[in-house]
């Protein structure tokens, strides 16, 4: 009487631990697609991520560098002072888009030039994403504002 229960329970805790399992892979499996990772444009140059793959690029949008095409396409370089990243752009860009702003845009890297299929700028004058700090930061570029302490 006494193997039979200690048996159930070992079968009880296994199958638990096969689902445990099992629904971890499927969310792992649902969610490959909706994770971009954040580069910064020299981990970009150093590095560059396989045309397949969609991540997340930011910078600041590089003075003059700002062309627009007749339509809706734009050009510009995204730089985080150690290195500079050609942008291809077709849309609408934000109100707060402009050269010298903060910018994070979403896309895939084709023939040496990010294509970004979502831009998005900062919301007000102070504010500059976490990861863009970050990056301009280890560059040594970043001079923080008394209004923009993270």
């Amino acid at each position: 009487m006494k193997s039979l229960r200690k048996k159930r329970r070992v079968q009880v805790i296994a199958l638990a631990g096969g689902a445990l399992v099992l629904s971890t892979a499927l969310i792992g499996y649902a969610m490959r697609d909706g994770i971009n990772y954040f580069r910064s444009p020299s981990q970009v140059v150093e590095s560059p991520p396989p045309p397949s793959e969609v991540f997340r690029i930011g910078g600041l949008v590089a003075e003059g560098s700002l062309v627009r095409d007749s339509g809706e396409t734009v050009h510009f370089d995204v730089t985080d002072g150690g290195a500079t990243v050609p942008v291809r752009f077709t849309g609408v860009l934000p109100d707060l888009f402009g050269e010298g702003q903060g910018m994070v845009g979403t896309g895939r890297l084709e023939a040496g030039a990010f294509v970004a299929s979502e831009i998005l700028a900062k919301h007000d004058e102070t504010y500059m994403p976490k990861e863009v700090i970050d990056a301009l930061k280890e560059q040594g570029v970043y001079q923080a504002s008394a209004a923009n302490d993270s």
